[in-house]
């Protein structure tokens, strides 16, 4: 799937042929456009073209050609189709990618060839610290980050155990170590499963069941978390296994896991009612263009991904060839985050607040995501020391 957008003023026309080089800023964004989690890459995209609305849809007064690419949840699709946006496209920047897997296939080719990649989700450990780059850059997340704070909150809930269960890839195997490097009970066992075929967990809350644990904790993105939930639920344990996730309940999973949430807690760096300015038209001006879907930090890590580009290419005037003052400029954060302020680490992901996140209804009687309260704030991720960027 290959979908290219000239960006001039309030128009989106579809381009013919290719731009002349340095007539427009060139994004290219990888993202799963196709298949049972194409839900998650169309709000990205839905978000990342809302900032770009936001922006007049100019970059240092020059219009933005936006190239989009289906990586079909594949790390060898995903590594072709930054290939062709680096070697045939020759963009100024890559934007996106979804899983932890795609990510470290891709990787290699932006780095080599020097083009600016901004992860607008995918956070594997490998990226915050020895495969660090003066090129790569984040506006989520390392993958531990949101688990450890979970972690954390269990604690103070007084959790005594747990039994984990995550997607046996990249970032499956950061989150449960995520939870694992705060959490202080007894971990009583802890299983992954084949990802992302697998949607039947009843071997697993069998395990859980049958482990004695107090607790699950549970990370499953998209599909595969709405099928965990409803299966959690349906098994019965919802009453005496109390289920804490990361990235399992989240806008685009409510509407088919509805009441089954209710009372489950998330964490998040981003919650749609933070009460900020930006997030605050964020959130409006995105339900009023998608038909009054709601955003997701999927979204909101996009709708940053574009703030931090533009940021780079407004301090060098359009002129992106000058690769070390668009380096210098992003790694000040110098944008409104949806999320609030945050400053980089030297492995140029975010040090940031993590919140707690419930699951209520709205004043319109529709299920919504909550902020509770601060799990932590200003926390930076546990490689930032294996990273050689000073």
């Amino acid at each position: 799937m290959r979908t290219s957008f000239w960006l001039a003023g309030a128009a989106a026309l579809v381009l013919a042929s290719p731009a002349f080089a340095g007539d427009t800023i060139k994004i290219g964004f990888v993202s799963t456009f196709s298949g049972p989690t194409a839900v998650i890459g169309n709000d990205m995209r839905n978000s990342f073209e809302l900032a770009l609305d936001h922006l007049g849809r100019k970059m240092g007064g020059k219009p933005v050609e936006v190239i989009y690419e289906d990586d079909g949840q594949k790390p060898d699709v995903g590594k072709q189709k930054t290939e062709k946006l680096v070697q045939s496209d020759k963009v100024d920047f890559i934007v996106g990618y979804i899983w932890s897997n795609v990510l470290l296939a891709s990787l290699k080719t932006a780095v080599d060839s020097k083009t600016f990649l901004i992860s607008a989700n995918a956070g594997p450990s490998q990226l915050a610290g020895e495969l660090c780059s003066p090129y790569v850059f984040s506006t989520s997340w390392q993958n531990d980050q949101t688990p450890a704070a979970m972690g954390l909150y269990m604690n103070q809930k007084g959790v005594k155990s747990v039994f984990l269960i995550g997607p046996n890839y990249a970032a499956g195997k950061d989150m449960l170590a995520g939870v694992k490097s705060t959490f202080k009970g007894e971990i009583k066992g802890e299983e992954y499963t084949v990802w992302p075929s697998q949607l039947d967990f009843s071997a697993e809350l069998s395990k859980a069941r049958a482990s004695g644990a107090e607790s699950i904790f549970v990370f499953y993105p998209g599909a595969a978390g709405v099928q965990f939930l409803n299966q959690y639920a349906q098994a019965g344990l919802k009453s005496t296994m109390p289920l804490y996730t990361a990235f399992t309940v989240d806008e685009l999973s409510l509407p088919l896991q509805k009441e089954n949430a209710l009372g489950v807690p998330g964490a998040q760096e981003w919650v749609n009612d933070l009460p900020n300015e930006q997030n605050k038209r964020f959130v409006a001006d995105y339900r009023k263009k998608y038909t009054n879907l709601r955003p997701t930090y999927y979204g909101a890590q996009s709708y940053d991904a574009a703030q931090l580009i533009n940021s780079a290419v407004v301090a060098v005037k359009g002129d992106t060839s000058n690769k070390d003052a668009m380096k210098a400029e992003m790694e000040k954060a110098n944008f409104k985050s949806l999320r609030g302020a945050f400053k980089y680490g030297n492995n140029h992901i975010p040090v940031q607040s993590f919140y707690l996140q419930d699951v209520v209804k709205d004043a319109e009687g529709q299920l919504a995501l909550k902020t509770v309260a601060t799990i932590v704030e200003n926390d930076q991720d546990r490689f930032h020391d294996k990273c050689a960027m000073k």
